[in-house]
């Protein structure tokens, strides 16, 4: 999608500190983080938002969270835990509309539902 910020930052056009690749996901490190390690993880193809996926491209989550698992083992927060969040929508906070998945570790995490 060509005015999609992610979709941009897959193809290269705006610059991101790369932490994971394959052939379905990429993963990158939040320019705000808000945790001592916060990756985001999106898929290549652009979907919208957790409310945009079906059967037919459904099986990139899987791919997202295998990614993810890989990538809390790299950072190291594997062991001690962290956190997968998802946004959707305005009510939900999304502010990219590109599916994306936050891992958020280094530190313990409150619990909130804010």
């Amino acid at each position: 999608m060509a005015d999609c910020l992610f979709c941009k930052i897959i193809s290269g056009e705006i610059p991101s500190t790369k932490v994971y690749e394959d052939e379905f996901v990429y993963a990158f490190k939040d320019i705000n983080p808000l945790a001592p390690v916060h990756i985001l993880v999106i898929p290549k193809e652009h979907i919208s938002g957790a409310s945009e996926i079906t059967a037919e491209n459904s099986g990139v989550v899987s791919k997202i969270f295998e990614a993810a698992a890989k990538i809390a083992k790299e950072q190291g927060i594997a062991g001690e835990g962290f956190r997968i969040v998802t946004n959707c929508g305005e009510n939900g906070c999304q502010s990219v509309h590109h599916l994306h998945f936050h891992i958020l570790g280094g530190r313990k995490l409150e619990v909130t539902m804010g």
